[in-house]
């Protein structure tokens, strides 16, 4: 499906963007591992969650839904042998990876072809060393088979920052002998540690370690999932970037591991408030003003990327309209996502009329630049469909995003709230 976007007269209004896929991940998996019954409130309808639900019932785990939006997850007979798949969802594959190996099953991961050419060895590394024995295809993709029988904790420290890498030891580790501890290169988001704390886990952390004991049984608990901020995101962008523009996004998720768009676009000169703070399960929360006005263009690198890492590409459409240059580094790891989201992100934002130049582990952009409308492509990737949709606000005449239906895997309805938004 292809979707035409036009250059907007203003952004207003008021919208809660769907439930932050990181925490419903986490809220299923742990669920599954939970005694008792775990209910949980917003969950988003985004086809990876789906996948993390259907692996879920696969393995032998009861997932069930519920009246008005619930579900209700529990424990049910643990399968071994068979193959579950994670479609396009990374999360899926990483996090249930950990969980299969501590619970000592037999089973093979696999995925759609774009997570087939995505790097599963930095998983497969510590599991191993905790004892779990684990075959990849070539290139070290999937599909990827488990195969464990008592794991050992272990001290690891990931070659580079990743939140997905260190929930999978975490998740293994609940079930290994004796304490396993990640010590992270940089801070990357902590929904698994807050929700373990929340269930019960013997978990703490000092300074860039986390450490769990393992053996301790998880609670089942109500998990009400906040406003995914990196769907909000693109809102906000929108907001900062189209002249006249007021956009509230309400009960959205700020957690401080999650929160580098909103820092990067604050510090970038858009004017940002939040109203109704407020903390559920563990999670903080809040409505978030934004308001459009002059933009600067800023250095984003070092520490603050992994905070951001999904945003990335939405950050250089808004550059576009920044005064000054934009330097994104440090951020190779967006080579590896659904796309290649530097090579992407550079090749659509060229035919939008973008000053852009493609660097190894980022990009650089010159702004402000007269966008024009052209013919884009999502590369099948949902958040490069929605950045490009945002350039398309800002540019003049019609921009068509092709294969705008990638949207689907993380926010079905966002053609639909942007337009909601749109004057």
């Amino acid at each position: 499906m292809n979707r035409q976007v036009k250059q907007a007269g203003a952004i207003g209004g008021t919208i809660r963007v769907p439930g932050d896929k990181s925490i419903a991940h986490r809220a299923l998996i742990l669920g599954s591992l939970a005694r008792g019954e775990q209910i949980v409130e917003g969950l988003p309808d985004a086809a990876d969650v789906k996948s993390t639900a259907t692996c879920l019932r696969t393995l032998g785990c009861s997932v069930e839904e519920l009246a008005n939006d619930k579900i209700m997850i529990s424990p049910g007979q643990w399968k071994s042998g068979v193959t579950i798949d994670a479609g396009n969802s990374g999360t899926t594959a990483r996090l249930l990876s950990g969980l299969v190996a501590g619970l000592g099953l037999d089973c093979t991961i696999d995925g759609d072809d774009s997570l087939k050419r995505r790097p599963m060895e930095r998983i497969a590394e510590p599991l191993r060393l905790m004892g779990a024995e684990i075959t990849t295809a070539a290139g070290g993709c999937l599909p990827m088979r488990i195969r464990a029988d008592g794991l050992e904790g272990i001290v690891y420290h990931p070659p580079m920052a990743s939140a997905q890498v260190k929930s999978a030891v975490l998740l293994a580790g609940l079930n290994a002998s004796g304490e396993t501890t990640v010590v992270e290169k940089a801070p990357t988001r902590d929904h698994t540690e807050l929700m373990l704390g929340a269930m019960g886990a013997k978990l703490s952390r000092r300074g860039d370690s986390i450490t769990l004991s393992g053996g301790a049984p998880l609670e089942a608990v109500v998990v009400s999932v906040p406003g995914d901020i990196s769907s909000a995101a693109f809102f906000m962008a929108a907001a900062a970037i189209v002249p006249g523009s007021e956009a509230r996004l309400i009960h959205t998720g700020i957690n401080p591991t999650r929160t580098g768009v909103l820092r990067v676009l604050q510090e970038m000169g858009a004017r940002i408030a939040l109203e109704n703070q407020a903390t559920t399960a563990g999670e903080p929360t809040a409505d978030i003003i934004v308001r459009s006005g002059p933009l600067e263009g800023i250095v984003i690198d070092g520490g603050i990327i992994p905070s951001l890492i999904d945003e990335l590409p939405l950050l250089a459409a808004v550059a576009t309209r920044a005064r000054g240059t934009t330097v994104v580094r440090g951020a190779e790891e967006l080579r590896h996502k659904e796309s290649d989201r530097i090579r992407c992100t550079v090749d659509n934002l060229s035919r939008l009329g973008a000053e852009i130049e493609e660097l190894d582990d980022g990009f650089i952009i010159k702004g402000p630049c007269a966008l024009r409308g052209a013919q884009v492509d999502s590369f099948g990737d949902h958040r490069i469909a929605m950045a490009m949709a945002v350039a398309g606000l800002v540019a003049k005449n019609a921009t068509t995003v092709q294969d705008a239906d990638a949207v689907d895997i993380s926010y079905p309805d966002f053609f639909r709230d942007l337009d909601r938004l749109v004057d």
